[in-house]
């Protein structure tokens, strides 16, 4: 069996192509990165770290690599494959979807076989949007083949895996926990036999729950952790007011969760103590402008922070702490984000509400705005006096 995995970076080889090489799999990388490429080429295996005591090391061997400017042969191992993933950024599927599009039609040019297209990104139906940016490359005729035989089903993925450097170039370093949660229902043909991955028939109750529990408690720590200038994501968790803060956010979102998909109140906060437990994980080291960057995309109004917010506040659950969080975003500077810059001059030249409200859509006069205006306040009296 093959699998065509986008992204050989620290999630590609830690998390899906580690999970992809144990259910039997070669697994065949795409990346733009020539250095990487060739070292994959070279040696035909990595390590994979557990950030853990000990430190155990496994070995993912069998696995080749091609570089992702040559098109032709990443369609012609796509026409060939038995799976496609990807872990590249949203922000780079639409640069990938070429190259699978092409392989596509070469499959279809030959013996027709069933193929699963899963995007494991960090965002909201990110394989559909991937299949979007897909079938705009296609022919109608060959749009029309691929819906009989081509899914690209929806997933959830979560695990943490910080920046790091190695003198071994391909050694990762991942968290012990992951959770890979598929929608079972998208799936053409034979459902993957991948240990690990869940699959569900309903799959928004599981990407929320992450994105508005994992995601937004990583983003609160992360965005205080740096105004308060701090350096890591488990440093800024021994700050009592970033406690306080993640636990309030996570409580807003949890009651949130809780009526919109009755999980069980227990269950979610034994998810949410285990959640917190991840974060305080010293052996990660996750740097909090990691975490914190590209504010643009995670201010957006479906994402991590504004998304819960507005929904918490449809249903009358309180928001002040997801407004505080919104606000340390609004108010992140890190001079190596671009986002980062372009936020705050924006803020510089139109205004503080002006900035909230072209980026996360929050209107001054709404109870939300109020929140984050007054959080935002706060944050740069404080900001000042230190």
């Amino acid at each position: 069996m093959i699998a065509v995995h986008f992204g050989a970076g620290n999630i590609g080889r830690g998390f899906i192509g580690q999970l992809l090489n144990q259910a039997g799999y070669e697994v065949v990388f795409v990346d733009v990165n020539q250095e990487l490429v060739d070292e994959l080429n070279l040696r035909q295996s990595y390590e994979v770290q557990l950030a853990t005591e000990g430190a155990p090391l496994s070995q993912v061997t069998g696995v080749r690599a091609i570089l992702g400017k040559d098109i032709e042969t990443v369609a012609q191992t796509i026409a060939q494959a038995d799976l496609v993933t990807t872990a590249v950024g949203p922000s780079i599927l639409p640069h990938i979807a070429g190259a699978i599009a092409e392989g596509i039609s070469k499959r279809l040019a030959g013996e027709a076989r069933a193929l699963n297209v899963i995007a494991c990104e960090n965002m909201i139906g990110g394989s559909q949007q991937l299949k979007g940016y897909v079938y705009g490359l296609m022919s109608p005729e060959d749009q029309s083949r691929a819906d009989e035989w081509v899914a690209f089903p929806n997933a959830a993925v979560d695990r943490i895996v910080p920046l790091q450097k190695h003198a071994d170039k391909l050694l990762v370093t991942v968290e012990p926990f992951f959770e890979w949660v598929v929608d079972q229902s998208q799936i053409k043909g034979e459902v993957p036999a991948i240990e690990g991955v869940t699959y569900v028939f309903d799959l928004a109750p599981y990407i929320e729950r992450k994105l508005f529990t994992v995601n937004t408690g990583h983003a609160v720590i992360a965005y205080l952790g740096y105004l308060y200038g701090y350096g890591t994501i488990d440093e800024a968790l021994q700050d009592q007011e970033i406690q306080q803060a993640i636990r309030g956010a996570l409580q807003e979102t949890g009651e949130l969760l809780q009526k919109k998909y009755h999980f069980e109140k227990e269950t979610h906060e034994a998810y949410v103590e285990k959640i917190l437990g991840r974060y305080s994980n010293r052996m990660l080291a996750d740097h909090v402008t990691r975490v914190a960057r590209s504010p643009i995309r995670k201010l957006s109004p479906n994402d991590r922070l504004v998304g819960p917010a507005t929904q918490c506040v449809e249903r009358g659950i309180s928001v002040e702490y997801l407004g505080l969080a919104i606000a340390a975003a609004l108010l992140f500077d890190y001079p190596e984000d671009p986002e980062a810059m372009q936020i705050q001059s924006d803020r510089k030249q139109n205004g503080f509400a002006h900035a909230m409200q072209s980026y996360t859509g929050i209107s001054e006069e709404s109870l939300l705005g109020a929140i984050v205006m007054k959080h935002a306040r706060s944050l740069q009296d404080r900001i000042i006096s230190n």
